[in-house]
């Protein structure tokens, strides 16, 4: 769908997919190490977490409201309202930690998000394949070193045998769709996660795909001896002899 046609569906009810965030989002985070980027640079008062494709911001504000620097960018205007409304109900705290970003998320340097984050979340956010695999792969450009981005969405398999979701099969993918489009990226990540999550719905499971990756972090540098020093320990070594 398009932003008008998401504005028409975020318009209909209250909050469209519920207050709590995804639980598939919650436990991944849970498990995660907040580092800064880089051994040696300062840690940020606050881990950076991009979340793409927020929609009414049940996974943003939930990151928020557990210590996260949030970014919350969505093309739809009445989803980013809808999540600024349930903010407000929040300390000023929490309200605080979330900027609502308008934007296109297939243009994230338009909209100036840059990183470095320490988390990127794509959370049921379906592109068409070309699309998608350029987000994933400039999410990997932004993320900090031994940053993590985690992506869920509605596996392939859903359309057959799980229940609910984005009909569209052009838009659907696996976990070895999410591999392959991270191709390019390998000798910078590491896979963590790559796997199909069966979430429980009024009916039947959903059937959704999971990938979870770390961007490598850099490797120390090693300064080569002096020539003058090496010569000095070569002639100690026979010395000694």
């Amino acid at each position: 769908m398009d932003a008008a046609a998401w504005d028409e569906h975020y318009s209909r009810t209250e909050l469209v997919w519920g207050a709590p965030p995804n639980d598939t989002v919650v436990e991944q985070v849970f498990g995660l190490e907040r580092r800064a980027p880089g051994i040696s640079e300062i840690r940020p008062e606050l881990p950076r977490v991009l979340d793409l494709g927020c929609g009414e911001g049940r996974n943003a504000l939930w990151l928020a409201t557990h210590g996260w620097q949030v970014d919350a960018v969505d093309y739809s205007q009445a989803g980013i309202d809808k999540g600024r409304t349930v903010a407000s109900r929040l300390s000023r705290s929490v309200r605080g930690r979330i900027r609502w970003l308008w934007s296109d998320v297939t243009r994230l340097d338009s909209a100036h998000l840059v990183g470095p984050y320490e988390l990127i979340v794509m959370s049921f956010l379906h592109l068409p394949a070309p699309a998608r695999r350029a987000l994933l792969l400039r999410s990997v450009d932004i993320l900090a070193p031994e940053g993590t981005l985690l992506v869920i969405g509605n596996d392939t398999l859903n359309l057959t045998e799980g229940y609910g979701g984005e009909q569209d099969p052009e838009l659907l993918f696996t976990p070895q769709d999410l591999i392959d489009d991270l191709a390019a990226a390998r000798a910078h990540i590491t896979i963590r996660v790559a796997d199909r999550v069966h979430r429980p719905t009024e009916a039947r499971d959903a059937i959704d795909a999971l990938i979870v990756v770390t961007r490598s972090a850099p490797e120390p540098e090693t300064t080569a001896p002096a020539l003058g020093a090496a010569e000095n320990s070569s002639s100690t070594e026979q010395l000694d002899i």
